[in-house]
């Protein structure tokens, strides 16, 4: 599938729009049309559905160790700035960028890719942002450093494979994906990715607080609340969604790499003795929730982190990837990713007390020159009242993208295949063949003509199921090509009247992944339906 279909349709049928696109658009923000917020609606509450309202508290089952309880939060985007001292983000959340002198384009360090080439005695690292056509960007510009025509490309010697800039120590010999030639990139620096902004009336240091660049520390620093408050007993889950905010340098591949993004994330508090099979099940579970849901075969899979890749809180961390069409063969973006994050986190907020008289983000030193992350001398440990054991709980966090999951969703979904027009010859189609559970739209209700009181009809068929799904109405145009508008829109079923069904109170169900049709009795369409989008 090319992205450029994909991304085109998205447009058209009001799947997803850039953001103030009349004023020329902004980078690393989107906005989602009528079809689109429906979609990532359906993914975010399918999501709440299985992980929070319709687990089952009193039961082992899905391969659990045991029973526990999952419950929500909604905290705010805007915390107190020490928070993310603690949590690290403050001084480790940062990416590493390049600009290029020649260009004066800014790059992000790990992503930009290159790869050696030689002609005779000369030698460069030739680099490119194209995606998935890397390799024949590569080509051209290799050729064009070289002033060789497209008919002399065998005076190039690749050598090597295609890899990413941070393998490469010098960059005089490098190109820059917009240079024209060679050593025009700065040396990598940090850059932090957090959003800064300011609360109250007065603007300085002492105001400043920051956009959160994750949900999780929301559910940390209200761990002991949500105990005090209930009745839950460990081990227990917490889930939230919602927004997050990262000022990527170069966001990029369509809603892939956002600045403004949403988050669908848990934190399970567990017992540090049970804490590695509780990992094993979140991973296992969240896999198979993608799988469940229409993302299967090859281009999905479960990766195991390296020990070198871990971040500094983690004993373990697997990610959920999928191979978008914009990547190259071969490569995977992230999905979700399930994190062994020990006690750090608890542990963090607990230790230390902050002074409120003294700036939050002023930076400390301990003995050893590292930062002093000074927690709010909260005990956020928890003391289990059947042995009166005391103890931090460790955590395990599967965080997920719900945007990147709806690209996802809509990329498994996108195909091209063949079906009869009105006149009976078989023309190539474009279907969303998206699972009943996300799909925008559940049913569509046409009228095959606009009189003989099929309208009529029509609309108090539409008006029954209305109460149950989102359900369309149109009787514009040839019923082929109504069909094939709700074909791109994802529908899976079309229910038509005709001259049939005034006389027989039978109307056709057309199926859109088998095209399949039958008829059914008018005061049977709802029950129909809804047992169809059960299954």
């Amino acid at each position: 599938m090319e992205m450029e279909k994909l991304v085109s349709l998205c447009k058209r049928r009001g799947f997803l729009f850039q953001s103030s696109e009349i004023y020329g658009g902004i980078n690393g923000f989107w906005d989602y049309g009528p079809l689109g917020v429906e979609l990532k609606r359906n993914v975010k509450e399918a999501w709440w559905r299985d992980m929070v309202t319709g687990h089952d508290d009193l039961s082992v089952a899905d391969g659990a160790p045991e029973t526990h309880s999952m419950v929500g939060l909604d905290c705010a985007i805007i915390m107190h700035p020490q928070v993310w001292k603690v949590s690290g983000h403050y001084d480790l959340f940062h990416d590493y960028m390049i600009d290029c002198r020649q260009s004066n384009k800014r790059y992000r360090h790990d992503q930009v890719l290159g790869r050696w080439v030689k002609r005779g005695d000369q030698r460069a690292f030739v680099t490119s942002m194209a995606g998935e056509s890397v390799e024949d960007d590569l080509q051209q510009k290799a050729l064009k450093l070289f002033r060789l025509r497209a008919k002399n490309v065998d005076e190039l010697s690749w050598d090597g494979p295609v890899a990413s800039l941070t393998t490469v120590d010098d960059f005089s010999q490098v190109l820059g994906p917009d240079a024209k030639e060679l050593g025009t990139l700065t040396e990598p620096r940090e850059f932090n990715l957090m959003y800064e902004t300011h609360t109250g009336a007065m603007r300085d240091e002492k105001s400043k607080v920051f956009l959160r660049p994750e949900t999780a520390q929301g559910i940390f620093v209200n761990f002991k609340n949500v105990l005090d408050s209930t009745r839950l007993k460990i081990p227990f889950g917490i889930a939230q969604i919602g927004k997050s905010f990262r000022n990527e340098i170069t966001p990029r591949n369509f809603t892939f790499r956002s600045r403004e993004f949403e988050q669908m994330e848990i934190e399970f508090f567990c017992h540090p003795d049970s804490s590695a099979d509780w990992y094993k099940y979140w991973r296992d579970r969240r896999f198979r929730w993608y799988t469940d849901l229409g993302l299967a075969g090859e281009r999905l899979r479960l990766r195991d982190h390296d020990p070198s890749e871990l971040s500094h809180y983690s004993t373990g961390t697997a990610d959920i990837e999928y191979a978008f069409p914009f990547f190259a063969e071969g490569e995977y973006g992230e999905l979700e990713g399930v994190a062994h994050r020990g006690d750090f986190d608890l542990r963090s907020h607990s230790e230390g007390k902050l002074d409120p008289n003294t700036n939050p983000l002023e930076v400390e030193k301990d003995e050893h020159g590292q930062p002093r992350w000074r927690g709010s001398g909260k005990d956020l440990s928890y003391r289990d009242e059947v042995n009166n054991e005391k103890y931090i709980p460790h955590v395990i966090e599967p965080s997920a993208g719900a945007d990147r999951a709806t690209l996802a969703f809509l990329c498994e979904a996108y195909t091209e295949d063949e079906a009869p027009d009105d006149k009976g010859n078989m023309k190539t189609r474009t279907v969303l063949k998206l699972h009943p559970r996300l799909a925008p739209i559940k049913a569509a209700v046409f009228p095959l003509v606009k009189k003989d009181g099929m309208p009529e009809v029509a609309k108090q068929i539409y008006r029954d199921l209305k109460p149950h799904m989102n359900v369309f109405y149109d009787q514009k145009g040839a019923i082929g090509r109504r069909y094939r508008r709700q074909d791109e829109a994802g529908t899976p079923y079309c229910i038509t009247v005709d001259g049939q069904t005034l006389e027989d109170e039978t109307v056709t169900i057309r199926d859109r992944d088998s095209l399949e049709q039958w008829r059914v009795k008018v005061d049977e369409v709802v029950v129909e339906i809804q047992g169809r989008l059960s299954q």
